[in-house]
């Protein structure tokens, strides 16, 4: 039996989450961006090479135009002939290719070592400059200022706060008996190890102040969850209690952790504090409930439940009332994540033998598939809810995918060798 097939048993069981566990191999492929709509409300953008980028590290409009597109808002055009910092756009040529805004920049080394980054925004409509500043950063932090000048171009064109300087987090399996959780940029770059186990790791949640993550770990012989600082590596048991304990979520505030335990029998939803104090039960009967996720307001817990025969998505109020079904139309709905926005779910659907992730309307009900069918699994919403992260496979091996939630763009980040699962997307620290 596979590991992917315990944990699918512990589901059904009432021990544990949907998706599949392992991790990635031992070297990193590159994101690649499949844009999938017809491009018609893509934002037509063109983003210049910076001047003096061949002598730099990092091939910083290159960042910037894969961030851009794979948030699915833009597209790419050719901005004609190259143009400097300092020098007037080519408006007609811009014009022709049909750019709506232009970008252009310049890197400079300093004297002590760093990179000063420059850019400027364009509007190519109204032939004027909208937007300009000035980074100077180490070269280790070059991705990281490329990711921030990639958020202020999309706030600055979309009036929404980007997330492309942000982190996520995964499980990575390097030989049988090496488990990793990896930390790394939001497309997969500079990856470090934040927890090295011999025994299976899965469910991932990020606090949100973005500097602990909780988890559920194998290491003591069953399933526990453990809280961890990422600053600090210091970490300590919350739930390990008799039976299995799982899929720890935070709430908005980070003041409590919902969690599942089987330590009364079958698998019910829990409330404690992150210190593993004031435990009480939030759901009861004799279902099997499990994946527990906030809202964004705090008011509910969206969990999975097999109430009704079969695995479904459900919520309850926090505060206390009666618990409703969410998801309809699909036999099997299981690994629900709220979006930031709160107004839309996220979840898996089986189909046959695959699994397909789809996105729910919370208030029309309309749901909309996100994947093909497929090995798909764990999905979690960028911060400002308009991507989503999720584990897919790839000639049967496990990789990451973002897919953007209008379904117009889709990039994938595969590893060379072994799997990578359970992603889970930080939240944004400004």
């Amino acid at each position: 039996m596979t590991v992917q097939m315990f944990k699918r048993r512990l589901l059904l069981q009432g021990a544990g989450l949907m998706a599949g566990l392992a991790a990635s191999g031992l070297a990193w492929g590159q994101f690649q961006v499949d844009i999938l709509g017809v491009g018609a409300n893509q934002f037509p953008i063109a983003v210049q090479p910076f001047e003096n980028e061949s002598a730099c590290p990092e091939n910083i409009s290159k960042i910037i135009s894969n961030d851009l597109v794979r948030s699915g808002v833009f597209r790419l055009v050719e901005g004609g002939s190259a143009s400097g910092i300092d020098v007037e756009p080519d408006w007609k040529a811009l014009t022709a290719q049909g750019a709506d805004a232009d970008v252009v920049g310049s890197i400079q080394k300093t004297a002590d070592n760093r990179y000063e980054i420059k850019f400027k925004l364009f509007d190519v409509v109204k032939k004027q400059e909208t937007d300009q500043a000035s980074y100077v950063c180490p070269a280790d932090d070059l991705r990281l200022t490329a990711h921030r000048i990639a958020d202020r171009i999309y706030e600055r064109i979309t009036g929404e706060k980007g997330d492309f300087a942000t982190r996520i987090a995964f499980v990575r399996q390097d030989g049988r008996h090496v488990f990793n959780i990896m930390v790394a940029d939001s497309d997969g770059h500079n990856p470090k190890t934040a927890l090295k186990s011999r025994e299976p790791i899965m469910s991932i949640a990020w606090a949100p102040d973005g500097r602990r993550i909780a988890y559920t770990t194998f290491e003591t012989g069953k399933p526990t969850v453990w809280l961890q600082n990422l600053t600090t590596g210091k970490r300590h048991q919350v739930a390990a209690f008799r039976g299995n304990n799982s899929a720890p979520a935070f709430s908005p505030d980070g003041s409590t952790l919902a969690v599942a335990l089987s330590k009364d029998g079958g698998t019910k939803i829990y409330l404690l504090n992150p210190e593993g104090m004031n435990l009480r039960p939030f759901t009861e009967g004799d279902s099997i409930d499990t994946e527990p996720t906030f809202s964004p307001d705090g008011k509910y817990i969206y969990f999975t439940s097999d109430r009704g025969g079969n695995p479904q998505i459900y919520r309850k109020p926090v505060a206390g009332g009666s618990t409703e079904r969410v998801s309809f139309g699909n036999a099997y709905a299981v690994s629900p994540t709220v979006s930031p926005k709160n107004n839309e779910i996220a979840y898996i659907v089986r189909a046959g033998g695959n699994f397909q992730l789809v996105q729910q309307d919370l208030s029309t009900g309309n749901v909309i598939p996100l994947s093909q069918l497929g090995k798909n699994e764990s999905p979690s919403y960028s911060p400002n809810g308009n991507m989503i992260i999720f584990a897919t496979d790839e000639g049967g091996k496990g990789v990451l995918s973002t897919v953007s939630t209008d379904g117009s763009s889709r990039s994938r980040l595969s590893g060379l060798s072994g799997d990578i699962r359970e992603p889970a997307w930080g939240p944004t620290i400004r």
